[in-house]
This record gives C-alpha cells, structure tokens and sequence, in this order.
C-alpha cells in the first residue's frame, strides 16, 4: 500500500487517541492546580478516559487501524527512547551491596507475585504484568512489559487501573509506618524507593517524613526503574510462552526453535542500543530531556488506544483477583524490602 494511503488510513484513529492525550493531560494539570499534585497521572487518565468512550461508543472500521498501530508500535516506539534514560553512573552511585539487594528484591518479588497471581486464578499474561508493575514501577513497568508478552488491552487496562489507585494509597499510609516501625531518615527512603510505584510518588511519600528520605528513597528508586530492562529482556526470552497467538511456521529454526528476531523483539534491541549510546557518552545532553519527554507523550497516546480497545465487562469480571492479587503482592514486596534493610544494616 503506497505510504499516502497508509497515513490516510491511520491517521482517523491515531488523531482520536491523541485528542484523548491531550484531555489527559489537561485533566493531569487540573489536578495540579487544584490539589498541588496529579493524583491520577496523564497515563492513568488516558486510559480511563478511553475506556469511558469505549463504553459508550464502539469505533467502527474506520477508526480501528490507527487505534491499533497506536496501541502497538507507537507504544514499542516508547520503549526503545526509555532505553535513553538508563545510566551507569546512576546505578554506581548505591554501593554494590544496595545495587545487589534492589536486583534481588525485583527478581525475589516478580517471582513470587506472579505465583499468588497465578494462585488465585489470573492468567499468565495478565499475571506477569501484575507482578512487573508491582515490583519495578507501576504504570510504565506494564506499558514496557505489555507488548513483550503479548498482553491484550483488557489486561493492561485492569493492571493500570488497579495499580492507579493502589499507588495513591500507599503514598497516603506509608509514612504511617516510621513511627510505628520506629524507622530511621535513610531506612524510610530505601522503603519507599523499593515499595512505592512512581518517582512522583516516592517524592509525595516522603517529603513529609524529612529531605534524607527524599534523596535516599529518589536514588533508589531510579535505580528499581533501571531494572525494567534486564526484566524486559529476560521476558523476551520467555514471551512466546506467554503470547496468545503461536509462533509462525517461517519464525521457526531449524530444531523448533523461534528465530532470535522472535526471541528479542526489535524494540528490546532499541532499547539496548539506546542504553549503549547513553552509557557511552553518544547521546547529546540536550536531547535527553525532549527524549524523554517524546517518550512519555508516546506512552501516553498508547495507553489511551489501549483505552479505546477495552470492554468494561471483561475488566470487571477479573477486577476482584487483580485486586487481591495486587494487594498481596504489594504486602510480600514491603515485608522482602524490610527484610533488606535489616541485612544491610540500614543505619
């Protein structure tokens, strides 16, 4: 098809996913300047948003291709300029011990929520997104883990959703347990960098506990988010397990095996090659910010296709599991993490 007649053809739906972005995100900076912080981030909103206009209104064909390539490509695009955001120095700046215990405590607690999810009945795919946005970092751990395994828009929005309002009731009871737990400054800052969702929110729950939590909690967040990409990786390997639909007979090698541009999708090798050329000094310092700005407005956008594509029927119906398996999940990654800060001795 000539590449007019693409644009043409995707154009209806790529504009309505935007129009929804940008309801989103002035949505986001009306709750700024109301409540002096957005509760509900332009993401979450983006797929609230298009989830109500699903339920009322079903896009025809005419729609359909542009809210499709939006929810696809357009949110792998994203996850190859996240690869922007990584940075060895960064990752140093903990210790080696800290470093260790955070990869430990992400790999300890993807495994184990995803066997509670899988315990009370979730689905594989839906079960993986529920622990990587438990463990690493929310809404944009399940935007990145989304497309690798496969999972469809009912499962991401029930994740989003569900993560959305659990991430604003940590931020509200956390500081609650430093007089009950008798925490010190830095042992608060590494508790809520391993346990809150979002660097906004490890800010918001700590700021009124002292500026040490802050920084300390602030630094060891980012580098919880940093390991999004080994996960992303790691799940690569595993996705055709994960994938609803079967491997492609010309996918396949010789032996059975998927060929490697199976294994490792095209954006995870993006997401690599942008680290390098970040790690290597490679990418100017003032593209960094509008890079990531990109990939944020990109996130966004797809989340909001991934809106438009949801049946409220089927998030309701698993909305009780991924509750009780969120919540689980959430209580076992707060007891590993406190485990974490008695073996380091966290003064």
């Amino acid at each position: 098809m000539p590449l007019p007649q693409q644009i043409s053809r995707l154009l209806p739906g790529v504009l309505l996913c935007a129009a929804v972005t940008l309801a989103a995100l002035g949505l986001a900076r009306m709750e700024e300047a109301v409540f002096g912080r957005a509760w509900l981030e332009a993401l979450v909103l983006a797929i609230l948003l298009g989830t109500v206009i699903r339920t009322a209104w079903k896009p025809g064909p005419r729609w359909k291709p542009g809210i499709d390539f939006s929810a696809k490509m357009l949110l792998e695009v994203a996850v190859v300029l996240l690869g922007a955001s990584l940075s060895v120095a960064t990752i140093l700046a903990v210790g080696p011990a800290l470093l260790l215990g955070i990869a430990l405590v992400v790999a300890v607690a993807i495994m184990a929520s995803y066997g509670i999810c899988r315990l009370l009945g979730l689905p594989a795919r839906m079960a993986v997104l529920v622990a990587c946005g438990n463990s690493i970092c929310g809404n944009s751990a399940i935007a990145a883990v989304a497309p690798v395994v496969g999972a469809d828009s009912e499962d991401v929005a029930s994740s989003i959703a569900f993560t959305a309002v659990l991430g604003v009731v940590v931020v509200l009871l956390l500081p609650l347990l430093v007089p009950a737990l008798g925490l010190s400054l830095e042992q608060y800052g590494v508790l809520a960098g391993l346990t809150v969702y979002a660097v906004p929110q490890v800010l918001a729950a700590t700021a009124p506990v002292g500026a040490l939590s802050v920084q300390v909690g602030t630094l060891v967040k980012l580098v919880r988010v940093l390991m999004l990409g080994p996960v992303v990786v790691g799940l690569s390997l595993l996705a055709p397990r994960l994938r609803a639909e079967p491997v492609p007979p010309g996918e396949v090698v010789a032996g059975g095996r998927p060929r490697l541009s199976r294994l490792v999708p095209w954006f995870i090798i993006g997401f690599l090659g942008m680290a390098v050329l970040r790690t290597l000094g490679l990418l100017p310092q003032a593209l960094l910010g509008p890079i990531a700005m990109l990939a944020t407005a990109l996130t966004i956008l797809s989340m909001a296709a991934l809106g438009l594509g949801v049946d409220v029927r089927t998030v309701a119906r698993s909305g009780g599991r991924v509750v009780a398996a969120g919540v689980a999940s959430l209580l076992l990654l707060g007891v590993i993490s406190l485990g974490l800060i008695r073996l380091l001795g966290v003064a």
